[in-house]
């Protein structure tokens, strides 16, 4: 259920529906989260181990990690749907860890919808605005500008059973906006949708929370999702935030091996960690072979690590001659296969002393895959190169 602060119904409708007006921008100076050590145990086991963010108003924030690393059990907490073993939960400086769920003034869109079966779509969408006593006129006035904003403006007199799952995300998404809250919290919405309708509703949720400037507290698993719709992403693993950062940053940059290889394809090449050179840090592969990455390795010579380069970023041509230029690495292998993905091509290729490398290349039409077995040569820029500590 869906629950807002009283005060809230003085807002009033928006002046214009047809033109889709908008409510008073109270997200533009309400709405900053702040995480304080936020903890909560279940018997011996930490599910949520001393989580500390920062929130701004307006952003979209997502928390992206695998089942089990929290992200949910701290989504909950801010709801006020699990208390807090310890810690602080602060709304725009205020402390609510006491304040029930239906006086945190937050929107709500559930996975599984919560949709009301026995109730129209009208009715659902106005669900909070009749549990503050809203005026019936002003009901009326601002669940149609809630319908309108998520396409649904001719579904009104309809019943959950008669709309498809995109259109139920869709009452959902209009009930927890309905009240014009400074937070709307968001767990894992899409999952239900199939892949292009998920596409399409991230698209959706996202020019809306950029049009009403709340701020959005997003939980997913999807990796995809979390970059294409965030401000800023925190990557949640076994309780602990690994790295927080915009979604570019992480994605380029990850803080560690679980991050890199949590956010999207990602090769980890292994080897010992050499001084540091001039103007950068070189990792060497038990085959011997160097590969040198830009200064910046919190590892120190004659450490593992782990030296990390996105699929994309590799080029791959036939040969067998692989030596590195001032500005790039190089190695020898075998291809040993190729997937088809669609717009890449996805290929394994041997090299020695390694695990196999990922090269992911455009398909063309008219151009062959490498057949497995040919030898080739793959490169990539220095600039593009991370070096890891290794994993424990």
């Amino acid at each position: 259920m869906v629950e807002v602060d009283s005060d809230l119904a003085a807002r009033g409708a928006p002046a214009a529906v047809g033109e889709l007006a908008l409510p008073a921008p109270v997200a533009a100076v309400r709405g900053a989260i702040e995480l304080r050590g936020l903890t909560k145990r279940y018997g011996d086991e930490t599910v949520v181990d001393a989580i500390a963010l920062s929130i701004a108003p307006g952003e979209f924030f997502s928390l992206l990690g695998p089942s089990g690393s929290g992200k949910t059990t701290t989504l909950m907490m801010v709801a006020g749907f699990v208390r807090p073993d310890g810690g602080a939960i602060l709304l725009d400086g205020e402390d609510i860890a006491a304040v029930p769920p239906q006086k945190r003034g937050f929107g709500m869109v559930f996975q599984n919808y919560a949709i009301f079966p026995h109730l129209s779509v009208f009715e659902n969408v106005a669900f909070p605005l009749r549990a503050r006593r809203w005026a019936n006129g002003a009901v009326a006035e601002r669940v149609s500008w809630a319908l309108e904003l998520v396409r649904l403006g001719r579904f009104g007199d309809r019943h959950a059973h008669q709309l498809s799952g995109g259109q139920q995300q869709r009452v959902a998404l209009a009930r927890a906006i309905v009240f014009h809250p400074a937070v709307v919290l968001m767990d894992e919405p899409l999952g239900a949708l199939d892949k292009n309708l998920r596409f399409e509703m991230q698209v959706e949720i996202k020019e809306i929370q950029q049009r009403l400037g709340m701020t959005v507290l997003y939980v997913t698993h999807d990796q995809e999702e979390a970059m294409s719709m965030s401000d800023r992403i925190a990557i949640l693993n076994r309780g602990r935030i690994d790295q927080v950062g915009p979604p570019g940053e992480v994605y380029e940059r990850p803080a560690n091996p679980f991050v890199g290889r949590f956010l999207g394809e990602a090769n980890l090449i292994e080897g010992t960690i050499a001084p540091q050179f001039d103007d950068g840090t070189r990792l060497v592969l038990p085959s011997g072979h160097e590969l040198r990455a830009p200064s910046g390795s919190r590892c120190s010579g004659g450490a593992q690590g782990m030296l990390f380069i996105r699929p994309e970023r590799i080029e791959i041509t036939p040969g067998a001659n692989a030596v590195g230029g001032p500005r790039d690495n190089a190695l020898a292998g075998r291809i040993r296969r190729c997937a088809f993905l669609g717009n890449i091509l996805r290929y394994a290729v041997d090299v020695d002393g390694t695990a196999p490398v990922t090269v992911d290349l455009q398909s063309a039409v008219g151009v062959a895959p490498l057949p497995a077995g040919a030898p080739v040569v793959l490169r990539w820029p220095v600039a593009d190169s991370l070096i890891l500590p290794a994993e424990p």
